[in-house]
């Protein structure tokens, strides 16, 4: 079944000209959708829709047009703010909302002198979190993290018997989600050193990012009533770019028997754009399980999923230290890898998740867990990258790094390319590391 339609259609082009460049990240193939005001105005927050190098501005965007009736009311909590309003919305209505703007925004249409002036550059915007996140479950599905880690800790057996059967989840702290550009203090923990007979407690010392993606749930579940794959990506909004920095000393003593808390629930970044799971439809690609491994079990299994479930995403992570700043240095890529190498897909993570009756709900955010790639050199953290802290990297201006340092900046991207599609992007997601209080 093909999800694409007109809105994909990669000749389309935009009266924004900076829609129609090659190389931005939000051509009128893409439209995602954030939460914004101008710079400096101590404005209501508002809803926006990236276009080139500008913001649409939807409260100026629902006066400027006649819109009708069935648009207005979804335009009217976005012109407020309000994402999760339409998040939560069937999927029909946002797809018709999409394709509106899209329709508007459309180079020829006679609507663009009114649309203009509704245009915010993105350099005039604040941004902050795109919508509201209730709650946040972080997921494990990067099957080569898993193993790179595992092999680490348990080199002759590093995935565990029920990795391959079930994703791998754990309830995270949604208080501590800050949006992209923030800052984070890097925290205090209790941690034991090697060879310690007891723990002590100061500001950690093996902080390290992770690259993840953040998906947004769309359509709430009634409490007791679980999603089945076929309904499962109906309650998926779209997906943006997210970093759950992790202090792996504190990790170390804390995860057994269970598992993660204060070393991952002091900071997670998210990027601004939430690219919709209707932007992505190009990108779709068959989802297969290695030769050799169990298939699915059938609450986690269908026809749709295996024949599209996946989705070609690349993905990358570069680091700027405070001296490459200082010198004037560029931030470095440090690797690249792939959502396709994900072991399971989005609908499997939300059907999985609320087979127990759990109800999601519009705006929950559910964390993929670490996207690396099968080489070395496609490790989405430094655990994996420094072999745990045992291979210093080397920077740019000459500095190693086995972990992060203060200063230094993290800067999570993606994008989306395939031949006969326009290519698509998510922006960047940007944090510094800041001096642990005193």
């Amino acid at each position: 079944m093909s999800l694409t339609d007109a809105t994909h259609d990669p000749a389309l082009q935009s009266w924004v000209a900076s829609a129609n460049t090659a190389d931005t990240d939000f051509p009128i193939q893409n439209l995602p959708y954030g939460r914004f005001r101008v710079r400096g105005s101590g404005e209501p927050w508002r809803i926006g829709v990236a276009i080139g190098d500008q913001v649409l501005d939807l409260r100026l965007a629902l006066d400027a047009l006649a819109w009708p009736a069935e648009l207005m009311a979804l335009l009217q909590p976005l012109a407020q703010g309000d994402l999760n309003a339409l998040m939560a919305r069937p999927p029909a209505e946002r797809h018709g909302l999409r394709a509106a703007l899209s329709q508007a925004l459309s180079a020829g249409d006679d609507r663009a002198p009114e649309l203009a002036g509704c245009l915010v550059p993105q350099a005039n915007a604040e941004l902050t979190l795109p919508c509201r996140i209730g709650d946040y479950t972080d997921f494990y599905t990067g099957i080569h993290h898993a193993t790179t880690v595992g092999k680490l800790f348990r080199p002759d057996n590093p995935l565990l018997p029920n990795y391959k059967w079930v994703p791998i989840g754990y309830h995270g702290r949604a208080s501590s989600i800050i949006p992209s550009g923030q800052g984070f203090r890097r925290p205090i923990g209790q941690t034991l050193a090697p060879g310690a007979s007891e723990p002590t407690v100061g500001p950690v010392r093996r902080l390290d990012y992770e690259l993840e993606l953040a998906i947004f749930v769309a359509q709430a579940n009634a409490l007791g009533e679980p999603v089945t794959m076929a309904e499962a990506e109906a309650h998926v909004f779209g997906l943006g770019l997210f970093n759950d920095w992790s202090a792996r000393d504190v990790q170390a003593w804390e995860y057994q028997p269970l598992g993660p808390f204060l070393s991952k629930s002091f900071a997670s970044t998210v990027s601004p754009w939430i690219v919709t799971l209707e932007a992505l439809a190009p990108f779709r690609a068959a989802f297969e399980r290695p030769a050799g491994d169990p298939q699915p079990l059938p609450y986690l299994d269908s026809v749709a999923n295996r024949a599209q479930g996946a989705i070609d995403i690349q993905l990358e992570v570069w680091l700027q230290s405070a001296a490459m700043r200082a010198q004037g240095l560029a931030p470095q890529r440090l690797s690249r890898s792939n959502f396709r190498d994900a072991y399971w897909t989005l609908a499997q993570l939300v059907a999985h998740h609320t087979m127990n009756g759990c109800n999601l709900q519009s705006g929950d955010l559910l964390g993929t867990g670490t996207l690396s790639g099968p080489q070395p050199d496609q490790a989405g953290s430094l655990l994996e990258l420094t072999a745990g802290g045992k291979q210093p990297i080397t920077l740019a201006s000459g500095e190693t790094r086995t972990f992060l340092e203060d200063g230094d900046t993290v800067t999570l991207r993606a994008v989306c390319e395939r031949p006969g599609a326009r290519r698509i992007g998510f922006g960047a997601c940007s944090a510094t590391v800041q001096q642990a209080m005193a």
